[in-house]
């Protein structure tokens, strides 16, 4: 009989109100719309739990990654070493046992986008052996409170569960931009991401050392400063690994990674482009092989030369070429401001100009690429008064040729203001060491103006006093849209004989 007790009751609520109604005489329209309403609710919130839970489903089901060895990345020797000292704690269990050390709940990868931090979590996975569940950090947060706290417990559940039917010791979570879900609590109304947060917390201190299968959670950032210090403490992240951008070494190791599938030509020498990449990350690394297999492809040739590599590294620069249509005024007034900046760099840093191009690419109606000679990241005043040369270069031959200055050289000022201000930072101008709260709008000019007028007239003495070359390299320029670095010191070499009275002339 209790099996009809809700047949029952569904059959007794109509008779019951038809006896209100016509007996007791009650209005029972409001209460059968009510009911209605109600009904309609429980409904729509049984649906939304259905679906939640079809989507988690879903989520706990996601295509098992690839296989990656550390051997497979390239450019980060460093962090590979540290990740794998950090990853022994997991492989030599019983090692660690006697000696009595804790095993590591979790690693913290921070560095620009693009080197490789997904990459190492799944090497790290394949190293351990273990289990591999990813997830990013938008995935935690929605605008229903306690969604993000419930999807936490989820994820760590599925690790567990998943390393347990693999007969797996141990499992990885790796969660890219853990900065969205654990970022400073400022006591604001963000409850969600407090919640979240300190769910991640709480299920980091669950890890014990006991625990089997054991957890190992790798958090990748690009903006460490934003974390909660809870988040960073030991016993939480135990180790922070930088991942930096790749040094010349490591460039020319991705390139050789991402090159074994592609056919090279004799003169495609990677060693080279290597050199003429600098602050590449990985990723640009390699779209820059395949933009270069691309533009093979376009010119119907069936090895990649070394001429592809080089369109490729100024597509991933700077963006693909326009079909702008310059008049022949702006291209002379183009040609004539990056051969300043080439004059220039060639005269106080020989042997670094690699192109000039009066192609248009993104935003920019031509361009200079320089080939530095070593990779650097320390900077004296005199490197950074021979940079702000160069940038000013440009604006420089206008003024040398035109009389005035033209908008092109909007960006070029920007990257001089950036160096002066970190000249300033870094106590390396007249100022001494300062605080940069002790700098006010008008001590900022007063600096900029005495830094940057001493240095713009260098430069156009300079270039006043190569006034052929320009004469010389512009026809050329215009007619073939690119001079590869050597031809342009092969000019420059050949007017440095002329005699100083014909090269200053006066300005047109």
């Amino acid at each position: 009989m209790h099996k009809y007790k809700k047949e029952i009751a569904i059959g007794f609520i109509p008779v019951l109100l038809l006896f209100l109604q016509l007996y007791i005489g009650l209005n029972v329209i409001p209460i059968f719309i009510s009911a209605l309403v109600l009904t309609a609710l429980i409904y729509i919130v049984r649906s939304r739990g259905n679906l939640a839970a079809i989507g988690n489903e879903r989520r706990s089901k996601p295509r098992p990654p690839a296989p990656m060895s550390f051997e497979e990345i390239g450019g980060q020797e460093r962090a590979k070493q540290e990740l794998i000292e950090a990853l022994d704690f997991l492989v030599h269990v019983e090692r660690i046992a006697k000696l009595g050390i804790r095993p590591l709940k979790g690693i913290l990868l921070t560095g620009p986008p693009g080197t490789g931090k997904t990459l190492l979590a799944k090497a790290a996975a394949h190293y351990t052996d273990s289990s591999y569940v990813a997830a990013s950090g938008s995935e935690f947060v929605e605008m229903y409170v306690g969604v993000g706290a419930s999807r936490i417990r989820d994820l760590f559940k599925e690790a567990r569960q998943k390393a347990l039917k693999a007969g797996k010791g141990s499992a990885v979570i790796f969660i890219d931009e853990i900065d969205v879900i654990g970022g400073k609590r400022d006591g604001g109304q963000h409850r969600e991401y407090d919640q979240t947060l300190n769910q991640l917390l709480t299920e980091m201190d669950g890890i014990h050392t006991d625990e089997s299968p054991r957890i190992l959670l790798i958090g990748a950032t690009n903006r460490k400063e934003m974390l909660d210090t809870a988040l960073l403490r030991p016993g939480r992240f135990d180790r922070h690994i930088a991942v930096d951008l790749p040094d010349k070494k490591g460039r020319r190791h991705i390139l050789d990674i991402h090159a074994r599938n592609k056919p090279l030509a004799e003169d495609a020498d990677l060693n080279r482009i290597a050199a003429e990449s600098f602050g590449f990350s990985g990723a640009q690394l390699e779209s820059v092989m395949n933009e270069a297999a691309i533009y093979a492809m376009r010119d119907d040739e069936e090895e990649i030369a070394l001429r592809h590599m080089s369109m490729a590294i100024d597509k991933v620069m700077m963006g693909e070429r326009t079909d702008r249509e310059a008049t022949k005024e702006e291209r002379d007034r183009v040609a004539l401001h990056e051969l300043g900046h080439a004059i220039t760099a060639e005269v106080v840093r020989p042997g670094s100009v690699s192109q000039v191009a009066l192609s248009p690419r993104g935003q920019a109606l031509g361009y200079v690429r320089h080939n530095p000679q070593q990779d650097r990241y320390l900077y004296t005043r005199p490197f950074l008064e021979k940079q702000i040369m160069i940038a000013l270069g440009g604006a420089a031959a206008e003024e040398l040729f035109y009389g005035d200055r033209s908008t092109g050289s909007r960006g070029d000022f920007d990257q001089v203001l950036s160096i002066v201000r970190s000249m300033a930072e870094s106590g390396l101008t007249e100022l001494g060491i300062i605080d940069e709260r002790m700098m006010t709008p008008d001590k900022w000019a007063q600096i900029n103006s005495s830094i940057l007028d001493e240095l713009m007239s260098r430069v156009k003495r300079l270039l006043a006093e190569r006034r052929q070359v320009f004469t010389s390299a512009l026809d050329v320029l215009v007619r073939e849209e690119t001079l590869s670095g050597d031809s342009f010191r092969e000019l420059l070499a050949a007017n440095e004989a002329l005699p100083v009275q014909e090269a200053a002339q006066d300005i047109i």
